[in-house]
Order: structure tokens, then C-alpha cells, then sequence
């Protein structure tokens, strides 16, 4: 999985801010001392949060962001050296992804900060992407002596082109916000005053319309990839979990 960076910091707030508003659920991961890297705690919240979302027919269009200079760092070091973590319950990846991969709503994601690892993959699964122009992304798999996640391996090369996805997997360069538009991540760059702003208004948009067509009309985008993007995810958990025995050992 993607790497960020641990903080054992004592928190009160949740890591997964929720509000819903005229037909829009917003969520925020909220951990802006881990630059909202994932911990197991933030990859069931959020696959809960979009669960309740798809369940919900107030809720036509999620739109998601991060508190704080990031989107997210990616997956919590601490954890992933810690696998006491996950005694009893599924790593939160696999809980979240197979629910982020076939999500039946419109997704917005207005990226605030930096995103590395699955802050910059998990966004080959959304509908519409607004970056900062002080956004910065980055997968450092191969460096950390991993591979691909979130069906990246697929969907990279599907999007970006196969030579420019592989020399983003390759040689892991930042990205920047106007590369990212040009790589097709992201559909726009916006001044960062004005992300929020704009990505609320177009998820607003959309979130006022009916529900049966867009159900519908995404359905039908999904459905030509489905099985595909699951089957790329499958095999990268398959050779992560290869590639970290290796290095163990």
C-alpha cells in the first residue's frame, strides 16, 4: 500500500469529518497531524461513511477532501509496522477499496494539499477531480520495495497512457497540479482559495438531480471495468503481500 507518515498524537475529533447538505454528503478526512494518512481507523470510517451514502437516496453526490496540507500522505507507517492492528478485523484497505471501486454515486474529490500513495490512486476512482495549483502528487511504490494499489496498474495506463504511467511508476516524480490535469487525474486546476468553493457548487450541481438517472448513468460507466478494476486489485494485494514477505525475509 501506498506509505505516509505515523503520529501517535492523542486525538478527541473523529478522523472522518461527514456532512450532508442539499443532496451532497462531504467527507473529510481529518487527521491533518498525519496529513491525513490512512490509519485502520480512517479506512473503516470512510468505507462506512460511502456505504451510508449509497444506502441513503437523499445523498446524490459525495464529494470528498482533506483538513488541513494534505489530501492524504497515504497509508499510517505506524500501523504497517504494527500488525497487532489488525488482529480480528480486515486491513482497512480491503475494507474501503472494493466499496470506493464500485460506489454507484457521482464522486467529486477536491484535492487540498499533497497526495501520495493512495491520495493520488484512490482518485483514479472518482468522477470529477478538482486539484490546488498547490497540489502536489506522488506514488513512491517501487522506491519503498512495493508495487501498485487501488487497481493503479490498470487504471494508470488507462488514463495517463502507457509511457506516461510508466515513468511516473518508474521514477516517481511529484506531480504538480497542472501535470496532473495534463496526466487526465484531475479535470481542472483551480486557484486554492477557490477549490472548495468550486467543487461544491459542481457536486451541488449534480447533487440536485435525479437520482434514477444517475444511478443509472453511472451504472453504465462502471460497467465496462468493473470486473477488470477488481481483478488489478486482486493481483497487486497478491504480489505486495509477496514483495513484503521478501523484504522480511
Amino acid at each position: 500500500l501506498a506509505i505516509g507518515p505515523m503520529s501517535d498524537t492523542p486525538r478527541s475529533e473523529p478522523v472522518l469529518l461527514v456532512d450532508d447538505d442539499a443532496g451532497v454528503r462531504t467527507l473529510t478526512f481529518n487527521r491533518p497531524e498525519a496529513l491525513n494518512a490512512f490509519n485502520q481507523e480512517l479506512w473503516y470510517a470512510a468505507a462506512d461513511a460511502l456505504e451510508d451514502a449509497a444506502a441513503d437516496d437523499h445523498v446524490r453526490c459525495v464529494l470528498v477532501t482533506g483538513n488541513g496540507r494534505a489530501f492524504s500522505a497515504g497509508q499510517d507507517l505506524g500501523e504497517m509496522a504494527d500488525p497487532t492492528v489488525f488482529e480480528g478485523q480486515e486491513p482497512g484497505y480491503q475494507r474501503y477499496m472494493p466499496v470506493l471501486e464500485s460506489f454507484p454515486k457521482p464522486i467529486v474529490a477536491a484535492v487540498n494539499g499533497v497526495g501520495v500513495g493512495i491520495g493520488l490512486t484512490m482518485l483514479l476512482h472518482c468522477d470529477i477531480v478538482l486539484i490546488s495549483d498547490q497540489a502536489r502528487l506522488k506514488v513512491p511504490f517501487i522506491s519503498l520495495g512495493v508495487t501498485t494499489e487501488a487497481s493503479a496498474s490498470l487504471l494508470m495506463p488507462a488514463t495517463m497512457g502507457w509511457q506516461r504511467a510508466a515513468e511516473v511508476l518508474f521514477t516517481e516524480p511529484w506531480i504538480g497540479a497542472d501535470q496532473a490535469v495534463a496526466d487526465g487525474i484531475a479535470l481542472r486546476a483551480v486557484p486554492h482559495d477557490r477549490l472548495l468553493d468550486e467543487a461544491r457548487a459542481l457536486a451541488g450541481h449534480i447533487g440536485g438531480l435525479p437520482l434514477g438517472p444517475l444511478l443509472a448513468t453511472k451504472a453504465l460507466m462502471q460497467a465496462g471495468r468493473a470486473d477488470a478494476v477488481a481483478a488489478a486489485r486482486t493481483r497487486e494485494v497478491a504480489e505486495f503481500e509477496h514483495l513484503v514477505r521478501a523484504m522480511a525475509g
